[in-house]
C-alpha cells in the first residue's frame, strides 16, 4: 500500500475556486452557488438545519441517501419571516420556520448540537420519505450544523487521484465540502495547517484533516451506494490520525480570520504561520 502525502507548502497564490457548496439542510442534495458569504461562522446558512431520529441522533446521508434528490433554501432573516422551502423528486414544501421544543442532538456520537424542532408538517414530509420517524430541527447556533468546524477545503487534484484505486472517475462532490479548488496538487491541502488562506475577500486559517465517513460512498446526486470510498481512501492513502481519531481522511478544515465574499473563480492566496 502506498500512502500518498502532501508536498511541502509554498507560499503565494495556489489555485482558485472551481466549486462552492451550500445547503440549509443537513443530509440533503447540495447547491453549488457562483458566490457565498462567509461569516464568522462559516458560510450564510449553511447547515442550519438537519434531521434527528427517535433518540435524537443526527440522520444525514452517512445513514440515508433517500434525501439527496431534494434541495432547500430559506428566505428572511434568522426568526421572524424565515421560511424553508424543500423541493425536488415530485415533492415540494414550503411554509414559515416555526421553532417548537429544544432538543440536543447527538452529533456522531462526538459531541452534543442544541437546536429547536421545527414545527408543522416537517415532521411528516421528512418522515415519509425516508421511511422512519424524524424530526427537523434548527440549531440553536450558526455553524454549529457543520461537523466540527465551519468551512471544509479540498483540492479537485485529490479526488482525481483517486480514480485509478477506485476504477471509476472520482466526483469530488460526494465529499460534500464547502471550497474546492484547482490548482493544488493532488493532497496539498494536507500541508497547509495553520497557514492563512485569504479568497475573495474572506481569509481562512486551515485546520487539520477531515476524517472521512460512509457518506461518501453514495453518489451525489441518486444517493445510491455506488464506490467503495473509505476503501479507496485506505489503500491511497492509508490510515490516519485526525480530531476524530485513527481512519481515512480527505481534505482540510478551516476557521474564519475575517468574514468576506467568496466567488467562484476567486484565486486563493496561502501565507505560511
Amino acid at each position: 500500500m502506498a500512502t500518498e502525502t502532501a508536498a511541502p507548502a509554498v507560499e503565494g497564490v495556489v489555485g482558485e475556486v472551481n466549486r462552492l457548496t451550500h445547503g440549509p439542510v443537513k443530509g440533503l442534495g447540495l447547491s453549488h452557488p457562483d458566490h457565498v458569504d462567509i461569516t464568522a461562522t462559516g458560510l450564510a446558512g449553511d447547515r442550519r438545519f438537519f434531521l434527528v431520529d427517535a433518540a435524537d441522533t443526527l440522520l444525514s446521508i452517512t445513514r440515508t441517501g433517500a434525501l439527496t434528490g431534494l434541495t432547500a433554501h430559506t428566505d428572511g432573516d434568522d426568526g421572524d419571516g424565515e421560511r424553508l422551502t424543500v423541493t425536488g423528486d415530485g415533492a415540494e414544501l414550503s411554509v414559515p420556520v416555526e421553532l417548537g421544543d429544544t432538543v440536543g442532538a447527538n452529533f456522531y456520537g462526538h459531541h452534543v448540537v442544541p437546536g429547536r424542532v421545527v414545527a408543522g408538517p416537517w415532521a411528516g414530509f421528512f418522515s415519509d420519505l425516508v421511511g422512519q420517524p424524524v424530526r427537523l430541527i434548527r440549531a440553536d447556533e450558526p455553524g454549529s450544523g457543520c461537523d466540527l468546524h465551519p468551512v471544509t477545503l479540498l483540492a479537485e487534484a485529490s479526488a482525481t487521484a483517486l480514480a485509478a484505486a477506485a476504477g471509476a472517475e472520482v466526483d469530488a462532490r460526494r465529499f460534500r465540502m464547502s471550497i474546492g479548488l484547482d490548482g493544488p496538487p493532488a493532497f496539498a491541502e494536507d500541508g497547509w495547517s495553520g497557514a492563512e488562506l485569504e479568497i475573495g475577500t474572506a481569509v481562512l486559517r486551515v485546520g487539520g484533516p477531515v476524517k472521512r465517513c460512509a457518506a461518501t460512498i453514495r453518489h451525489p446526486e441518486s444517493g445510491e451506494r455506488d464506490l467503495p470510498m473509505l476503501r479507496v481512501l485506505k489503500q491511497v492513502r492509508g490510515v490516519q490520525s485526525s480530531e476524530l481519531g485513527t481512519g481515512v481522511n480527505l481534505g482540510v478544515y478551516a476557521s474564519v480570520v475575517r468574514p468576506g465574499q467568496v466567488s467562484v473563480g476567486d484565486a486563493a492566496r496561502l501565507t505560511l504561520p
